[in-house]
Parts: C-alpha cells; sequence; structure tokens
C-alpha cells in the first residue's frame, strides 16, 4: 500500500508539473519536479527553488502552484481525492470567520457516548482544538491507529460534516470530529473522556486580527485552564513514528502576534507548565529552539494546510511546546 500512495502522489506531481511546464520552463518547474520523488514534506517557495531572484513569470507561477496542489502532494497518503468530487459536501463553501460569542455557540453541547465513539475508549486522547478541514488529525489517526484516539473540534458545521464523511471512506474508527466552540465547551468534553488526555494542539488558529475581536480568539484564559486541568501531567506522546515526541501542548501560528498571544497565556501558567528550551544545546544538530524560544522545525512529522502555505509564501512559522508538570 505504500507504493500505491507513493504512485498516487507521484501522478498528482506529474499532472502539476505538466501543466506548469506549458506555461513557463523555468528553473521552478524543475523544482516542482524533484519534489515528486520525495512525495512528503513539500515547499515551492522561493528560496528552496532557488528562484526567489526569478522574473515576475516565475512569482505568479509559484504562487498558483502553492495554493492546492501542495496541500494535495503533502496529504496524498490519505487517498481522499476523490472524495472531494463526490456528493454534496465535496467542495464545501465556508466562513473564513465566525464568532464564537453568538448564543448559539455559547451554549453548551451534547457530549458523546465515549464507549460508543471509541472501540478502546481507554486510549490516551489527542485532541486538535479548531482542526479546520482535519487533514492533520486524519493523517495522525492513520499512521498511529493503535496507540492514541483522535479527537477534532471545530466550529465550522460543514467542515465537520465533511470530516466525518472522510474518517468513513478511511474505515477509521479511531477518529472522531466534533462541531464544538472549544474555549467555551473543552472542559465539558474532555472531563468525560475514560482514558488520559495526552496532547492538545491549537495549529493556525483564526487571528481574529482587530483589537475589538481579540475576544473571539480561540484561546483565552478558560480554555488554558481546562487545558492545564484535564491534561496528563508529565510525558511525551506516543506515536509510532520513533523519531516524533511530541510534547502535550503545541501551538503554532504563522502570524506573529497571535502566536505571543498564545505563548504569553500559556507561559504565565509556569507554576504548571514548563517550555521545551534547547537553546544551550551545545550539540546545534539537537537544537530544538531558535534564540528566542521558537521551535525551529514542527515535532509532529505533518504540516496543516494553513502552514503549508505559509511557509510556501516564505512566511514563519511560531512554534511552541509545553509540558505539564
Amino acid at each position: 500500500m505504500k507504493h500505491a500512495y507513493a504512485a498516487t502522489a507521484s501522478v498528482a506531481a506529474e499532472c502539476i508539473i505538466n501543466g506548469m511546464k506549458k506555461k513557463n520552463n523555468s528553473t521552478f518547474s524543475n523544482s516542482l519536479l524533484s519534489f515528486s520523488n520525495k512525495n512528503r514534506n513539500l515547499c515551492v517557495c522561493p528560496s528552496c527553488s532557488g528562484s526567489g531572484s526569478d522574473s515576475d513569470s516565475d512569482s505568479s507561477t509559484f504562487h498558483q502552484a502553492s495554493s492546492p496542489n501542495i496541500v494535495a502532494l503533502e496529504y496524498a497518503d490519505l487517498q481522499i481525492t476523490n472524495t472531494l468530487s463526490v456528493g454534496r459536501v465535496g467542495h464545501v463553501r465556508i466562513r473564513q470567520h465566525v464568532n464564537p460569542l453568538t448564543a448559539a455557540l455559547s451554549a453548551p453541547v451534547e457530549v458523546p457516548d465515549w464507549n460508543q465513539i471509541f472501540p478502546d475508549s481507554t486510549l490516551p486522547l489527542m485532541v486538535d482544538i479548531g482542526c479546520g478541514s482535519g487533514r492533520f488529525l486524519l493523517c495522525l489517526a492513520k499512521k498511529s491507529p493503535q496507540t492514541n484516539n483522535y479527537l477534532g473540534l471545530e466550529i465550522r458545521q460543514k467542515l465537520v460534516d465533511r470530516e466525518q464523511l472522510w474518517v468513513k471512506e478511511l474505515s477509521l474508527s479511531n477518529i472522531y470530529f466534533m462541531f464544538a466552540n472549544a474555549t467555551v465547551c473543552f472542559d465539558q468534553i474532555v472531563s468525560t473522556y475514560p482514558g488520559p488526555l495526552t496532547f492538545v494542539s491549537i495549529l493556525c488558529p483564526d487571528p481574529h486580527f482587530k483589537n475589538r475581536n481579540r475576544k473571539r480568539r480561540v484561546l483565552q484564559k478558560i480554555l488554558v485552564e481546562s487545558i492545564i486541568k484535564n491534561l496528563r501531567p508529565g510525558g511525551k506522546v506516543k506515536l509510532l513514528t520513533p523519531s516524533i515526541q511530541p510534547l502535550p501542548i503545541f501551538i503554532q501560528s504563522d502570524v506573529q502576534d497571535v502566536a505571543l498571544d498564545m505563548r504569553n497565556q500559556f507561559d504565565a501558567q509556569s507554576d504548571e507548565l514548563q517550555h521545551v528550551d534547547y537553546d544551550d544545546a551545545v550539540d546545534q544538530q539537537k537544537k530544538m529552539c531558535d534564540g528566542e524560544g521558537w521551535l525551529l522545525r514542527n515535532p509532529m512529522g505533518i504540516r496543516t494546510e494553513r502552514e503549508i502555505h505559509a511557509e510556501c509564501e516564505g512566511a514563519k512559522i511560531y512554534r511552541r511546546m509545553y509540558q505539564k508538570k
């Protein structure tokens, strides 16, 4: 099956490359060709492709190829491409910004019977808050099906509907998506889970740039307290990939202001949390953080869609991990 996934990615890459070469036989096209051999961890930003100083036509080509095409290659292992074009919830039109302060989204949710959701509800639980399309969590669930259960919390119902369709298509029994406002419902949902909560991620959340809308950001004091209350102390997350051992809390954003806001809120809980900072490591190969305490790389081995787009545009991703004492 692994070879089948690789073939899927290669075919997708070939289609993209052929289309690009018809428009522009540039260094960028040749660079993209090399990505088909890697299939994963793709980036077509100018700095990676060596085309940062190329012509405007190259820049236009880069921006065209850096959207859904690269995401499709990144998640080729899921084999859910065909699902996108089938049924009413394939291509969904969603609101980019949702007001979580409405009465409807502030009401308590109906907590599922976890024994009906998962075959083994005592397994460690990994939660992705604001899971978006859900592909990041689906990849984790598919790669480590027997070590954890996975829960995605999303505030946009249409995305949850499509995610549940994908779960069914992939025949995954260790993952579940819920329509919920995690800011106010996290404790209600997670506290009822029979097994331990071992991991929580908040990845590239809605920035809500305007000052008057900061109160709409997903990470508020009530959520920080709920995460700490329910999270199992210490330890690293168990995944089937031996080289990947993330700590229990993982946050990231391509918007520095949002990243600093999340970081400051978790840093304020220093009595109960400690963050990863190996900046003083003698061996630079083992150095995990830069001089400002941001992780140098993604510890999960899987990128979110927003992360892919941002990196391909040359943006910095601000990442931070924490552990409960």
